[in-house]
């Protein structure tokens, strides 16, 4: 029997900073994050390369920020959707969207 004064675990804090309904939900979120990691891992290179820029220059950092990084946020919501995540990761875009604009806002 779990001690009362027991400091929750890993999965449930996640749980609650994102404010999910079950571990399960939270299991499926951390997969998601692996499988865009895994194919941006895949796909980056040959992206790239097919650019010919060489690894690690400005170019290649310029192009990494303009295609990969948005390809990374519409891979994430495609595993979201397949996984049933959508609405998770459909909320969390709109929130770095919003911080991205508010960048470029008016300052006052």
């Amino acid at each position: 029997m779990p001690d009362q004064n027991e400091k929750p675990g890993f999965l449930q804090r996640l749980q609650t900073k994102w404010k999910l309904e079950s571990l399960l939900q939270v299991v499926l979120v951390l997969v998601v994050f692996a499988c865009t990691g895994f194919t941006i891992l895949f796909i980056k290179n040959p992206i790239l390369d097919f650019f010919g820029v060489e690894k690690g220059g400005f170019v290649n950092t310029t192009l990494y920020l303009l295609l990969v990084l948005p390809l990374y946020q519409i891979i994430l919501l495609i595993y979201g959707f397949i996984f049933g995540q959508f609405k998770f990761f459909w909320e969390k875009e709109k929130q770095f969207f919003r911080r991205i604009a508010g960048l470029f806002g008016k300052k006052s």
